[in-house]
């Protein structure tokens, strides 16, 4: 990145956040159209849109390099990522209710973050910069005159008038004010790659919300950490300078019933041979506990943005324990049991789920009652709202950190 310094006169005036970032047209092309829009950028054959996407790369905004083959290749830099991260995010706020917290505390008084109502006696370990002052004095000063007078009146003298000085205090008279206690948060988001959530911007949406949120905890949590995964037949982990190009996989098979079985390993080995647009949660959530199992995070969570019931599973083969994908349409039991129980494997591993059901197609609504199972078997929360609404859905329950369910009208 380039930087210019030169003498402030007082007529430049500040950047607006559109000169600051990429223009939002240019943000929302690339968010809907992820790689193909960075292809299709690099091949401009307008001299105007050429000078466009130059002046794009010498305000940093792009890069510039060439492959292999000497073709022209286009990139997004980390400062436009963080402008999208940053426009996100103030879209996210612009929809959201007045009156959410802005922030996620523990629901006990804790030892740590903002000042609440009351106060509470001294525990030893408490910071004392918590220390109510005039409270403690007062509690030191009551408790020298109540000793004077019983002093007074054990010898048959006058009971003295007023206070004694020095006051003499003493770790008893500490009085503390209490505090919101809060708690780190280690969350993974599985985000559905499946070929249904190109329809109705859905999946649009869910890169907004995963940028949002990435901008969120940078800046209000920073103790926290914020971890994506995404699913579609296989499940991948998602870096979060990948996420504006992440597209939904397309649908390459259309026929009414499909059965297939193929080796996992294989399946990851030739991703371009097999149909990846089907939805396979269960591998999900298995990669999300195995993330969340090496972090040390007092609270972990995953919250699940989909549009559908599994039409995919892993079983382990019991002769050669090989562990096997099965892609099934229309959607199976089996999938659906073997979904539940690793939900519930990450439940009993202290994983809070939270479910994000978009719910455009009121048609195909049957799919419901699996959300339901999962939330009911995972003591979890589950949020039913359209892909319009998930952005502030999903922020608000974060911040919130609202357990029960709740429909998005």
């Amino acid at each position: 990145m380039r930087f210019d310094y030169s003498e402030f006169s007082g007529d430049q005036g500040f950047l607006s956040p559109d000169e600051l970032f990429a223009p939002p047209n240019l943000m929302n092309f690339i968010l809907q159209y992820g790689e193909q829009a960075m292809d299709a950028m690099a091949n401009l054959e307008d001299e105007e849109e050429q000078a466009f996407i130059q002046q794009l790369i010498d305000a940093g905004l792009l890069e510039e390099s060439t492959d292999e083959d000497g073709n022209r290749r286009l990139k997004m830099s980390p400062r436009l990522l963080r402008g999208l991260q940053h426009r996100a995010l103030l879209e996210v706020f612009a929809e959201m209710k007045q009156g959410a917290k802005e922030g996620h505390s523990t629901r006990e008084p804790g030892r740590t973050s903002e000042r609440s109502d009351g106060t509470r006696p001294y525990r030893f370990g408490d910071p004392i910069g918590e220390l109510d002052l005039p409270g403690s004095l007062q509690n030191a000063a009551r408790r020298q005159v109540h000793r004077a007078v019983e002093e007074a009146r054990e010898a048959g003298v006058e009971v003295p008038r007023g206070l004694r000085l020095p006051i003499g205090i003493t770790p008893e008279d500490f009085q503390l004010h209490n505090t919101e206690g809060s708690a780190d948060c280690a969350t993974v988001m599985l985000i559905d790659l499946s070929g249904s959530m190109m329809r109705y911007g859905r999946f649009l949406q869910a890169k907004r919300v995963a940028l949002g949120m990435s901008e969120l905890i940078r800046g209000r949590f920073p103790l926290d950490t914020l971890q994506f995964v995404g699913f579609s037949s296989l499940a991948e982990t998602l870096h979060e300078r990948d996420l504006p190009l992440v597209m939904p996989k397309p649908v390459s098979i259309r026929d009414s019933q499909v059965r297939l079985r193929i080796p996992l390993e294989q399946a990851y080995a030739n991703q371009e041979k097999i149909p990846l647009h089907f939805t396979n949660l269960q591998l999900g959530l298995r990669q999300a506990r195995q993330i969340l199992s090496r972090s040390g995070a007092a609270n972990k969570q995953i919250f699940i943005v989909t549009d559908g019931q599994p039409t995919a599973h892993v079983t382990t083969h019991p002769a050669t324990r090989e562990d096997m994908l099965y892609l099934v349409y229309p959607p199976s039991d089996e999938s659906s049991e073997l979904t539940l129980r690793e939900a519930l494997r990450c439940q009993q591993r202290g994983i809070r789920i939270a479910s994000f059901a978009l719910m455009e197609d009121y048609w195909g609504m049957d799919w419901v009652g699996f959300i339901e199972k999962l939330t009911r078997l995972t003591r979890g929360t589950a949020f039913y709202c359209t892909s319009e609404d998930l952005a502030s859905t999903v922020v608000e329950s974060y911040l919130t950190g609202k357990k029960s369910k709740k429909f998005i009208h």
